[in-house]
């Protein structure tokens, strides 16, 4: 793994370690770091170390609980193609929790793991060489 100055963590709180390994090593192209199902795993993107913690795990337990389900808060993925992406995790029978959405920075489309935490998949906007 990166050196841990060189990455950046984000805890995810989820129902089912395994699950949530298997959909984000599947479907999003993560590796796995470290596992200590059911309670706790890691997997990394590039400079992203995603933290998954199931309920039996130290951050899980941390978690207040007018805090507990998941927020609007989402790891933000950039993708070459959105539609591609789309079609191949819609073919994997996953459904999107939201319609793509464009604005001038690009466009988006937002995904959620089993335990319903959110993933933004981006595709930048075309922008023309200076």
């Amino acid at each position: 793994m990166t050196a841990a100055d060189q990455v950046a963590s984000v805890r995810y709180i989820v129902d089912d370690v395994q699950a949530a390994i298997d959909f984000y090593t599947t479907h999003l192209g993560f590796t796995l770091n470290f596992s200590a199902a059911p309670a706790f795993a890691d997997v990394v993107r590039g400079p992203l170390r995603l933290l998954l913690s199931g309920p039996t795990s130290s951050g899980a337990r941390a978690t207040p609980d007018q805090a507990a389900g998941a927020g609007r808060n989402r790891i933000h993925l950039i993708v070459d193609d959105l539609d591609t992406e789309i079609a191949r995790l819609r073919d994997a029978d996953l459904s999107f929790h939201s319609d793509v959405v464009s604005g001038p920075g690009g466009r988006q489309i937002l995904l959620a793991d089993p335990a319903g935490n959110l993933i933004e998949l981006f595709q930048p906007a075309h922008r023309p060489a200076s």
